[in-house]
């Protein structure tokens, strides 16, 4: 097993190829959304090239606002330029649709914009965030940013989450330990057909969850008229002790049934279903 000092070493390593293949960039539009790994890489950006690395947020119906707000702030306070795109995703028919590739619908339309206003800035490049860990669950938008050309430093210099989540805290930065994060759409089945109330729903829901009973990490899975919600395994007591006021606060948001998921949270649980269906297609 190796030693801390070497997995520093190789931590800092990997920071070291990362501001090198940033600085051989030159200029960029960092896809900016507020969480973990782009923060982190927007901040390593701003610093290799300053004015040259521009922080771009898409604001769409599938992410909600507390997420822009944190992403305008923390511009703001770091003196990064900051660009907003709207992004209609709900008239777009294959994200609607809900399919299991949804998501490669909605990062081609998404970054396509992002690449269209790196072009007409002048700025050399489109950067994201994704990481080594996301070569291990089923993201089918990782397709749309290859053919886009849209580039990767941090999975391209090696870096895991948990190097990420190190990194930051050594840079102070506020999202070091900020739960992981994904749009509004992927509360929802595939197959099941995305609207506006149904997104807002969810929202407010979620919302009133983090707010209210302090939960750092949370789902709010919709299916129909039920809401299934998931937390980690420890929290789940603390949940069942004010079931009669979730529920209250549920129906009145429109859902009919209230369920809490005894497996807890876990990320892409909706997945769970495709590898199902493939195994007994495979049968």
């Amino acid at each position: 097993m190796a030693s801390n000092h070497q997995e520093d070493a190789r931590k800092d390593a990997k920071a070291k190829r990362l501001r090198a293949s940033l600085r051989e960039i030159g200029s960029a539009a960092v896809a900016f959304s507020s969480g973990v790994d782009s923060t982190f890489l927007l901040r390593v950006a701003h610093e290799e090239l300053g004015d040259r690395a521009v922080a771009v947020t898409v604001r769409s119906p599938l992410i909600p606002r507390h997420e822009l707000d944190e992403a305008a702030a923390f511009c703001r306070q770091e003196g990064i330029r900051h660009k907003i795109i709207d992004f209609d995703a709900l008239s777009a028919p294959a994200v609607i649709a809900n399919p299991p590739d949804r998501c490669y619908h909605c990062k081609k339309e998404v970054f396509g914009l992002i690449s269209a206003f790196a072009r007409a800035a002048g700025l050399a490049a489109v950067l994201e965030g994704s990481n080594l860990d996301d070569d291990g669950d089923f993201r089918p938008g990782r397709r749309a940013i290859r053919e886009l050309g849209v580039r990767s430093p941090l999975h391209e210099a090696g870096l895991s989450k948990a190097d990420i989540r190190a990194l930051s805290r050594e840079m102070d930065l506020p999202t070091w330990n900020k739960p992981s994060f994904a749009c509004l759409a992927s509360r929802f089945p595939y197959g099941e057909r995305l609207t506006v109330v149904a997104l807002e729903r969810v929202e407010r829901a979620e919302r009133w969850l983090r707010e209210e009973l302090g939960l750092a990490q949370l789902r709010v899975r919709a299916h129909g008229d039920l809401a299934r919600i998931e937390v980690p395994p420890g929290d789940i007591p603390r949940l069942a002790a004010r079931a009669a006021e979730i529920a209250a606060l549920f129906k009145g948001l429109g859902f009919a049934y209230v369920t809490l998921d005894l497996m807890g949270y876990r990320t892409g649980s909706l997945n769970e279903t495709l590898a199902a269906k493939e195994r007994k297609a495979g049968e």
